[in-house]
């Protein structure tokens, strides 16, 4: 059943008005009577009577709008970021529309036409996991639409970025399981040529260097889908098993990839901490109540929402062509619990 929201045309045809009339009324112009308005505001107020944002949009050439690209909304990092995003957004006057990728190019680029379709003042995106090319992001910012990226940004397009600091977040929990006495340390990542698998690869290595561990190639492993299917960890972590050495610690390098982590070692009866240690990048609200309580590097999501959406509207509210940009990189912390402990004789023997 469609839903048919009342108009200025309803309205001037109930009261026997023109549409100009209630037009002006609506906007309290000087022009109409006090007794006019008030009838008029009246039953548009009992009718629920909104206006048309479309019909606003092109008359202001502005929809007072804002989109949203993330790879999954149900992601508990980007559902933090969109959070912070909306707590601006609204206060400003803008509304959000959001897409998911998905980690997939092509629903990204689906994403971005329908954005763009309805005319969006400004676009925030972190980009998908199989995104190489950044042509179709370009081709926006060229035609005039403010974007800023978040999280997992283009490096050669020039516009404010927010990230998080992602090497010293991995160079303190790698340095984190070598203090506790674990020298196999595995290195799960999102996607190869992912900005932040960059980032989070170089401090894991940076960290075992200092420490003078040799870099084992074997132990550093790659999601294309940032962990999003299962199976494609699975077959990750099955290839670590398989070695003739074995790792003694995992580090995750994402949400999805953590939580994936210890669904696998539920499954294989492995035991955490006993078996292996696990840290992972994770800002789920529930692994303090895991068992064991999870060893995360947690990122500021609400604070990078914020930041972002008020860089967008910036450019997006500024009366000339937003030339300087700004990298603005927000502190990781490690907050460390029971899955990574110390290894001692007992533990091992459990």
């Amino acid at each position: 059943m469609r839903f048919d929201a009342i108009t200025i045309k309803d309205i001037a045809t109930a009261l026997g008005l023109s549409k100009s009339t209630v037009s002006r009324a609506l906007r309290d112009s000087h022009e109409i009577s006090p007794e006019t308005k008030k009838l008029i505001r009246a039953y548009a107020e009992e009718h629920n009577y909104r206006p048309n944002p479309i019909a606003l949009s092109l008359k202001e050439k502005r929809s007072r709008s804002i989109g949203i690209v993330v790879c999954e909304i149900a992601n508990s990092f980007f559902s933090q970021v969109i959070n912070g995003i909306e707590s601006i957004a609204y206060d400003r006057g803008y509304n959000v529309i959001i897409s998911q990728t998905h980690e997939s190019f092509e629903r990204e680029m689906i994403g971005l036409n329908y954005l763009s379709s309805r005319s969006v003042d400004g676009l925030l995106i972190s980009v998908s996991a199989e995104t190489k090319n950044f042509d179709h992001l370009k081709s926006l910012q060229n035609k005039g639409l403010p974007i800023v990226f978040f999280d997992r940004v283009a490096n050669d397009i020039k516009t404010h970025k927010v990230t998080v600091d992602n090497f010293t977040g991995s160079y303190n929990a790698t340095t984190h399981l070598i203090e506790n006495g674990f020298a196999r340390i595995a290195s799960i990542s999102l996607s190869q040529h992912s900005f932040i698998t960059q980032g989070r690869l170089n401090g894991y290595k940076k960290a075992l260097s200092d420490h003078h561990i040799p870099i084992d190639e074997d132990l550093i492993r790659y999601c294309a889908h940032g962990g999003l299917f299962y199976e494609e960890l699975e077959k990750e972590m099955n290839a670590l098993f398989m070695l003739k050495q074995r790792p003694d610690a995992i580090f995750a390098s994402s949400d999805k990839i953590t939580m994936g982590v210890l669904r696998y070692f539920k499954s294989n009866g492995i035991r955490v901490p006993n078996d292996i240690a696990v840290v992972g990048f994770s800002n789920s609200e529930t692994t303090d109540l895991l068992q064991p309580s999870l060893t995360v590097v947690k990122q500021p999501a609400f604070e990078m929402g914020k930041i972002a959406t008020e860089m967008l509207i910036n450019i997006m509210e500024a009366n000339r062509a937003v030339k300087v940009f700004e990298n603005r990189v927000l502190p990781a912390e490690l907050v460390v619990r029971d899955s990574s402990v110390k290894r001692t004789v007992e533990l091992l023997n459990n």
